[in-house]
């Protein structure tokens, strides 16, 4: 079965800008796929071009193995979600989806079938400018049904949802992606898809950092050695000498990503520092996150 979405060289410039530098990678039917970066890495640029509302400077981008603006009736085989803001204020959620079904030639009824979805059931007729941010994610995501697609991109979906909406999101796509169907979901927070995804891809100022399913980025990164000393910026100098980058976790405790335990004492005994703990921590995702990113843009 070819790949639901493949993405080849794309690369997207505005003016002396380079938004998306030269990508590449594909994304399989079933899976959920976390595209992952800072905000301004190029994540939206890149899902814009997947959707056809933004031209590649150069490469293409595939969905279902043609372009999207080839595809016949792409609205009832993708469903996306860029921004939750595109509403009329003084509409229901109700009519908004009503709305949307007619120009994409599904029944009215469909609105009620995706409320019932997402769980808007009892604010279908509230006017939409009483909605919480949650709720308006709610409601693009209902609109992004309406078709019954086989893919969803989605673009920050979790952006004002309380913990509750965020286990719930989870859920819901992962039901999705059970029944074959696929979903890219991006963030610039790791820890709110960690456990929706099957791989990611991260990205920073527009290029690629890492490909890989969840597992193996957790595993290919190193943990963090926590140092504490009464002197702790003499401790952190001779570790900048030796090109590592800790980090200040309190007033004499410091933070080393990349290094073992046994380095750090070494170099605080060539120092001539007294080490009083000396532990290593597994990274979180968010330090593997944070670490990924921060050493692209060093």
């Amino acid at each position: 079965m070819p790949p639901v979405v493949v993405a080849e060289s794309l690369t997207k410039r505005f003016g002396e800008v380079l938004a998306v530098d030269d990508l590449s990678f594909e994304i399989d039917s079933g899976t959920i796929t976390g595209f992952l970066g800072p905000n301004g890495a190029g994540k939206t640029t890149t899902l814009r071009m997947l959707l056809g509302l933004a031209a590649p400077t150069k490469g293409h981008a595939l969905v279902f193995d043609r372009a999207y603006g080839e595809l016949e009736y792409p609205a009832l085989r993708i469903g996306a979600v860029l921004e939750a803001t595109d509403f009329h204020p003084g509409r229901s959620g109700r009519d908004h989806l009503r709305m949307l079904g007619q120009s994409v030639g599904v029944p009215d009824s469909r609105a009620d079938e995706v409320l019932a979805l997402v769980e808007l059931r009892d604010a279908s007729r509230r006017r939409v400018k009483g909605y919480s941010l949650g709720m308006r994610q709610r409601l693009g995501l209902a609109a992004a049904l309406l078709g019954d697609p086989e893919l969803l991109v989605l673009d920050e979906p979790a952006n004002g949802l309380d913990p509750e909406g965020v286990r719930w999101l989870r859920d819901f796509l992962r039901r999705f992606a059970s029944e074959g169907r696929t979903v890219l979901i991006s963030s610039h927070v790791l820890a709110e898809v960690a456990q929706t995804v099957d791989q990611v891809l991260i990205v920073s100022h527009g290029r690629f950092i890492v490909e890989s399913s969840l597992e193996e980025l957790t595993a290919r990164v190193s943990g963090v050695v926590r140092v504490r000393s009464g002197d702790s910026p003499r401790l952190a100098a001779a570790l900048i000498a030796e090109s590592l980058k800790p980090t200040k976790s309190d007033e004499h405790t410091l933070l080393v990503p990349g290094a073992t335990s046994a380095r750090v004492g070494d170099i605080a005994f060539a120092a001539g520092v007294a080490v009083h703990e000396l532990a290593t921590e597994g990274s979180s995702l968010e330090e593997i996150f944070l670490q990924l990113t921060s050493d692209e843009q060093s």
